[in-house]
């Protein structure tokens, strides 16, 4: 099982057990965010992803996040930090963090701090899930 599979077999479970779960990756939180601040419905958005008991937030560090996508981010981690479950997928060790925030220790650690504070990390390592029934040429 790969690390989005878990995601959403936990999301499933706790959808299944009552819970209000979104799932959703980071650059969409991050494009959603901005939109909604351009057009003027920034809190309302942000409301999606902070209201529900579970968000799951997959492919974090897959591709690059600039000063304000970071800060976008944050600011639904740090809402949700103790009010709310979050489940988040990445292939990246939590000392390549900062080159996922545009190389922004102060908010890469504050991000970790929230994170990694009731965290239960689980690494799953091996071959991609998706090709496991791929022929080697």
């Amino acid at each position: 099982m790969g690390k989005s599979h878990l995601a959403i077999a936990l999301g499933h479970a706790a959808a299944t057990a009552g819970f209000r779960v979104r799932f959703t990756t980071a650059i969409d939180i991050i494009n959603t965010l901005s939109a909604a601040h351009n057009a003027g419905r920034f809190v309302q958005e942000l409301k999606k992803y902070t209201r529900p008991d579970l968000l799951a937030i997959d492919e974090l560090g897959y591709l690059p996040i600039d000063k304000r996508g970071a800060d976008l981010l944050f600011q639904v981690i740090s809402q949700r930090y103790e009010c709310g479950a979050v489940v988040l997928t990445t292939n990246k060790a939590f000392k390549h963090w900062p080159s996922i925030f545009n190389n922004d220790a102060t908010l890469t650690s504050a991000i970790l701090d929230r994170i990694l504070h009731h965290a239960e990390t689980i690494v799953i390592e091996g071959k991609s899930y998706r090709m496991k029934d791929r022929i080697e040429l």
